[in-house]
């Protein structure tokens, strides 16, 4: 897509894998990572407190370029975040939960360090209480502020899948924002119960609901149900592997060119990934149109049982050597705009593509793969990185 030439329309071939990223998502907590490896003699090392205070960094970013709208009038940030989300006053979570399914249909999906996930209907809803005094899970609450800076994200976001939006750029890459409402009372009931059978399934991590308080607020983000994470994604093939490479590099390089945006913790638990039987997908960049090929390829089912045995090697280091190294790009200036960092997304990418994914390849694709990684450090932007000649047999170019 991006550095390709624009004169002409231009079709990406991949396979019928979709691929969906998450724009907004908890960073693990430092427990939630797997540590003890001996890594890859390549990987810099992070040690735990190393480790905690980057990720304490990361919990104050602003992920949102400052909106107009937050200097131009005297409203608190909570007025506000109920004006941005089209509403006079809280809503109850049963009214939010009601619109879009029975809530006694109503699953716990998935659980984060500040709030949990829901499935309700064909949607995701992600629970975030805001304001409150009450830690979650051991940490304080996020504040309105921080809260109105994503959902200001969440709608720019959707302007690239919009004609009406973004009209020089556009792309489907990002999770769509359903909904969004500010909530306020206690869980309720159907909740509660969805979460306690999650629990005794699956053991949570998380503090139970009923703690909150009856005056506790929330921020629920109702978002697109994109898939299964690329964690537990089997995928097929190296088709596959590059089909996805390609897809989070383009849908980065046009939210670059549309907000200078940067996604500063894209890791595999962000990634999406699901098969539809669409032919193709139009991406624009700076107003000219791309479009993604699905080839029609059959599975096959052994395929996806996987291979037995984990690899020695875990994904800890990999995730740590991302964050370090986004540290020293932007110095600790978490403020300013290091479309670098984006590149440095993509670099763990392979890099997980390579020690910790199952899927039919061969010794040269791994040699493609790590080359791709070395030529990246020459990349200043996702922009840049997809004119790579990794990308180059992907992209069919056709008249306008």
């Amino acid at each position: 897509m991006e550095p390709i030439p624009y004169e002409v329309e231009s079709v990406i071939k991949r396979t019928p894998s979709e691929l969906r990223l998450k724009s907004l998502s908890d960073v693990k907590r430092t427990q939630d990572v797997e540590s003890g490896s001996q890594g890859s003699n390549e990987l810099a090392r992070m040690d735990e407190k190393e480790f905690e205070d980057v990720m304490s960094e990361l919990r104050k970013l602003s992920l949102a370029p400052p909106s107009p709208m937050l200097g131009l009038d005297d409203k608190d940030p909570f007025s506000r975040l109920l004006q941005e989300c089209g509403q006079s006053s809280p809503c109850t979570l049963l009214d939010v939960f009601s619109s879009f399914c029975d809530p006694d249909q109503v699953v716990k999906l998935g659980e984060g360090t500040y709030g949990e996930a829901f499935t309700a209907g064909g949607c995701a809803c992600k629970i975030l209480p805001i304001d409150g005094d009450l830690r979650v899970n051991g940490e304080i609450q996020k504040r309105s502020y921080e809260l109105l800076e994503e959902v200001i994200l969440s709608r720019s976001l959707n302007h690239l899948r919009s004609e009406e939006g973004q009209a020089e750029n556009a792309t489907m890459t990002f999770i769509e924002t359903r909904d969004l409402r500010v909530c306020q009372g206690p869980y309720d009931p159907t909740l509660i119960r969805a979460w306690e059978e999650w629990d005794a399934e699956n053991g949570s991590e998380n503090d139970p609901p009923q703690q909150f308080p009856e005056d506790q607020c929330y921020v629920v983000f109702v978002l697109e149900h994109g898939g299964v994470n690329l964690e537990s994604f089997v995928l097929s093939d190296f088709g596959e592997a590059r089909s996805l490479l390609v897809q989070v590099t383009t849908g980065l390089a046009i939210a670059e060119a549309a907000y200078e945006f940067e996604h500063r913790n894209l890791h595999w638990g962000n990634i999406l990934l699901s098969r539809k039987d669409i032919p193709t997908v139009t991406l624009t960049l700076d107003g000219k149109s791309d479009k993604i090929l699905y080839l029609d390829q059959s599975l096959d089912p052994l395929l996806f049982k996987g291979e037995k045995g984990d690899k020695q090697v875990l994904w800890f280091c990999v995730l740590a050597d991302a964050y370090r190294k986004m540290r020293e790009v932007t110095d600790d200036q978490w403020e300013g705009s290091f479309p670098r960092t984006n590149v440095l997304w993509l670099q763990y990418l392979v890099d997980m593509l390579l020690i910790k994914k199952s899927y039919k390849r061969s010794g040269k694709d791994d040699r493609d793969l790590r080359s791709l990684k070395k030529r990246m450090n020459g990349y200043n932007s996702a922009r840049e990185a997809v004119s790579d000649p990794f990308f180059s047999d992907l992209i069919l170019s056709c008249p306008v």
